[in-house]
């Protein structure tokens, strides 16, 4: 390192502290920041004149950890350090450049969080969980389910290879965000894209109520159901749930609705950022007239629809399903064996709880499992 012409002297023997000082100097713990103002570097170290706190010194392991910082720097420059020692056996207070710098940075990030508004970052990798950005030389994480509506990838059963590459198509873009946690000693910084938008959001949402009906664009499609795009107000999307598709049991969302299909929904609930639509709420509900069309003791033809452990689901028509409990069939073997979907049968309603959206059926002509059948199934 080159030395300048400039005289160093240890603390003890360059100033004879007065009261006050020593006072003041008290006041100092490790671990605080500090303004340093760069002396004069020499082949032991680099010495700061720390002003009425006397002089400091980087030297061993964090001077070769800050060479990079000190390289740049003339005398009379300042920057912050970080307190390692208060004296050292010289009489210096030892100073820490790169720590100082780290912990400048992390307050800074604290003051961000604080602040409570939105800024933009890039980013700058992807992997399945999310993306990774840097803020201020310090790495960022957003994670998938932080991303707004308008960019959470929405693929059909979880497929984490499609994720990624869904995510990977942000890289190098600039992204809206805050942050929402950060932990300086596990370097952990998580920020949210959802956070920065949804205060907009709830803005918009101000001029809607629940009930009333709006005209959206089918903008992305999920196996719990589908997502739509307000057309007066494209800031806003709502969900609607599979179960509020239809009246009639279905599999996936596709059975109702595709993507960029103009539809009118009515909204159900509004919830602080979101907002929650119904399509079938549009639709006539079958189960106010299944009296009208059904009677107990009737019978009716339907065909399977789906077997579970517990039963078979009948599409009888009309948008109205009935249940045939396995019971009927002594075990779950004998009820997928004669319960073929597809297959139609005929069957005599047991009983109608529109209340319940339930019909019971009885296979016709089926002779009932014994009571220790039914216990075994």
């Amino acid at each position: 390192m080159v030395t300048n012409n400039i005289e160093i002297k240890n603390s003890s023997a360059m100033n004879q502290l007065t009261k006050a000082d020593a006072n003041i100097i008290s006041f100092l713990k490790e671990g605080d920041l500090i303004e340093a103002k760069l002396l004069a570097k020499t082949k032991r170290g680099v010495h700061f004149d720390l002003g009425k706190y006397g002089t400091g010194i980087v030297y061993g392991i964090e001077l070769i950890n800050s060479r990079d910082i000190v390289k740049g720097m003339n005398p009379g420059d300042s920057v912050s350090a970080k307190i390692v020692s208060l004296e050292n056996n010289e009489g210096y207070v030892e100073l820490s450049l790169i720590n100082a710098q780290e912990q400048k940075n992390w307050q800074g990030l604290k003051d961000l969080k604080d602040t409570d508004e939105p800024f933009g970052v890039k980013i700058k990798g992807a992997n399945s969980g999310g993306l990774v950005a840097d803020i201020h030389g310090t790495k960022a994480f957003l994670p998938v389910s932080q991303l707004s509506s308008e960019h959470y990838p929405r693929i059909e059963k979880g497929d984490q290879s499609r994720i990624l590459e869904e995510l990977k198509k942000f890289v190098g873009e600039e992204l809206m965000v805050k942050i929402i946690d950060l932990n300086p000693r596990t370097n952990k910084l998580i920020i949210s894209e959802k956070e920065a938008v949804e205060e907009n959001v709830r803005e918009l949402l101000a001029k809607y109520t629940v009930g009333d009906i709006i005209a959206g664009v089918v903008s992305g499609i999920a196996d719990f159901g589908a997502f739509v795009r307000f057309i007066d107000n494209p800031g806003i999307e709502g969900l609607i749930h599979i179960s509020e598709l239809d009246y009639r049991l279905i599999d996936t969302p596709k059975e109702v609705v595709k993507i960029d299909e103009e539809i009118k929904a009515k909204i159900i609930e509004i919830k602080d950022d979101k907002v929650f639509l119904s399509l079938k709420a549009l639709k006539p509900n079958p189960w106010e007239t299944v009296s009208d069309k059904f009677k107990e003791g009737e019978e009716v033809e339907g065909k399977v629809y789906k077997v579970n452990p517990f039963g078979a689901y009948i599409d009888l028509g009309q948008d109205l399903y009935g249940l045939i409990h396995v019971s009927e069939f002594g075990s779950p073997e004998e009820l997928r064996k004669q319960m073929e979907p597809g297959k139609k049968h005929a069957f005599t309603v047991e009983a109608i709880k529109p209340d319940e959206k339930r019909i019971m059926l009885k296979l016709k002509g089926h002779k009932k499992a014994s009571k220790k059948e039914e216990a075994e199934a």
